[in-house]
């Protein structure tokens, strides 16, 4: 809370990596990137993931680094006294049932966007807690790509599944976890009306990577 307002979102995130760093060590677990793509991109990017497990947001701080990101999180965190205060100076927040804080989020995700940060979205909006590769998307991310005409980096989250299932907090088992970034997807070639064929384009994308990876609750739960 002492740098400057526009600093502020950074240093909670670096300060958060440094904290699962240490939490992901005292839980024995060993976490590793799979970059597919060769390619660094420049300037901001919209970074999509699959959600299977709280642990998640652990895995997706640590899956991308040295960027200036801001997170779409739930806005019910934001109420808590002390944390919700810290909180919202780095996630833009989203009240899922109400249409109008949908679009006030989308603003401030375009708003962050136009200033070079990237955005990170669970497009499920939930867990997925069903045996198919993923659930389905909400049209958020995709939107605001293509009337941004931002890329889109899908990360395939693989093993938080085995490591915190979402059934329970308390369910921690030690191992290896893994992330995927895959090339990222360009906007070229679709306009600003065709949101349902990228979102659905995205989503073949990782579908089919996560069927390439076995991603284990696809198997585990038939």
């Amino acid at each position: 809370m002492l740098l400057p307002k526009n600093k502020r979102g950074d240093g909670l995130y670096s300060l958060f990596r440094f904290i699962f760093d240490l939490v992901f060590i005292s839980w024995g677990i060993y976490h590793k990137n799979i970059k597919e793509s060769k390619h660094e991109l420049n300037g901001p990017a919209i970074y999509v993931y699959n959600h299977i497990s709280y642990m998640d947001a652990m895995v997706i701080l640590k899956t991308v680094r040295n960027k200036s990101i801001r997170a779409l999180g739930k806005v019910e965190i934001a109420n808590i006294p002390v944390l919700g205060k810290i909180y919202k100076e780095g996630v833009i927040t989203v009240k899922r049932d109400s249409a109008d804080d949908r679009k006030r989020s989308v603003e401030d995700m375009k708003s962050a966007i136009a200033s070079g940060s990237s955005i990170i979205i669970a497009p499920e909006g939930t867990f997925n807690e069903s045996d198919r590769p993923l659930a389905k998307f909400y049209d958020g991310a995709f939107r605001i790509a293509l009337q941004t005409r931002t890329p889109i980096v899908p990360i395939l989250i693989l093993d938080t599944f085995d490591r915190m299932h979402f059934a329970s907090l308390f369910s921690i088992v030690p191992g290896k976890s893994r992330s995927v970034l895959l090339d990222p997807v360009s906007v070229e070639g679709f306009s600003e009306t065709e949101v349902d064929r990228f979102r659905e384009h995205v989503y073949q994308i990782m579908e089919l990577a996560l069927v390439r990876y076995q991603a284990p609750w696809i198997s585990k739960s038939k």
